[in-house]
């Protein structure tokens, strides 16, 4: 398998739209191949060269495949603009080929996202990334799980603030590839183990925290787990304001307590809390 190269904002995106879902080991051989983003039933190669011939053989050998579209982008364009270093709280994001210098406070991550959505622009990861700082200032969060991990931008958020063990939680492939480069680029290997797989079967083993950014289809079922009660702190986000209410209905009927919301421009929402004693023993 080639590694995914770095990417810059000038770099020029080649883009293959496939209905149907791309096996893995098609494409992981490619030259100048980027990732394969799967979403439901559709793919999408990424490549850093014209790859459309490329794209045509690989899809002959699967006649339920078919090549719906392509386009081509600068990588700044893909990730929504250019992309500068980030601010949030104390937080400072970094991408690789440009690095703001850190205050005496600030807490400095670099970030490759790839071409994976996360590099820190999001409400509900900016919100998860205070929620984070506040559950970790009385430096007791010692074990977390990342759940939708994406990037690995809240898991490096949480080890950078003395998180010892860490385990991200990714069902998209190329989502849990691009955690992997980040968190070796940040040299938290020791820290952060990436998994590629399903979120609500992560949640059996009790941690201090737990953090999940993710749809809500997944959400109502992980906080329904038997697991969801082991954990001691607990941040659920990703949530549009009609899911949240949802979600907190089924919390009240729960031992756990809510010590915090986030409301931005009352579409994305965030969740604080903790479970009571009794339940997390």
């Amino acid at each position: 398998m080639h590694p995914a190269p770095l990417l810059r904002p000038d770099t020029l995106l080649y883009i293959y739209y496939v209905g149907g879902i791309v096996p893995a080991l098609q494409t992981d051989a490619a030259e100048n191949f980027i990732g394969n983003w799967v979403e439901d039933d559709f793919s999408f190669l990424f490549f850093t060269q014209p790859a459309r011939e490329k794209v045509l053989d690989i899809l002959a050998d699967y006649p339920q495949l078919k090549l719906l579209d392509e386009y081509e982008m600068t990588y700044a364009d893909w990730q929504g603009g250019n992309i500068e270093p980030v601010r949030i709280g104390r937080f400072l994001l970094n991408p690789t080929w440009i690095k703001a210098s850190p205050g005496e406070n600030d807490v400095a991550i670099t970030l490759a996202p790839g071409v994976v959505f996360g590099n820190g622009a999001h409400p509900t990861t900016q919100a998860c990334l205070e929620a984070i700082d506040i559950a970790c200032a009385g430096n007791k969060v010692k074990t977390m799980l990342d759940l939708g991990s994406g990037t690995g931008i809240l898991a490096l958020a949480a080890a950078k603030l003395g998180c010892e063990k860490i385990v991200a939680v990714d069902y998209n492939y190329l989502a849990a590839q691009t955690a992997r480069v980040n968190v070796s680029l940040n040299n938290l290997d020791a820290q952060i183990l990436v998994v590629n797989g399903r979120a609500e079967e992560h949640t059996s083993v009790a941690t201090d925290l737990l953090v999940a950014n993710i749809h809500y289809d997944v959400m109502k079922d992980l906080v329904r787990t038997e697991g969801f009660l082991q954990q001691k702190w607990f941040i659920l986000s990703g949530l549009l304001r009609s899911e949240a209410e949802k979600i907190v209905d089924f919390l009240h009927t729960q031992p756990v307590l809510i010590l915090k919301r986030w409301n931005q421009d009352d579409i994305w929402h965030t969740i604080l809390g903790i479970t009571e004693p009794s339940a997390a023993e």
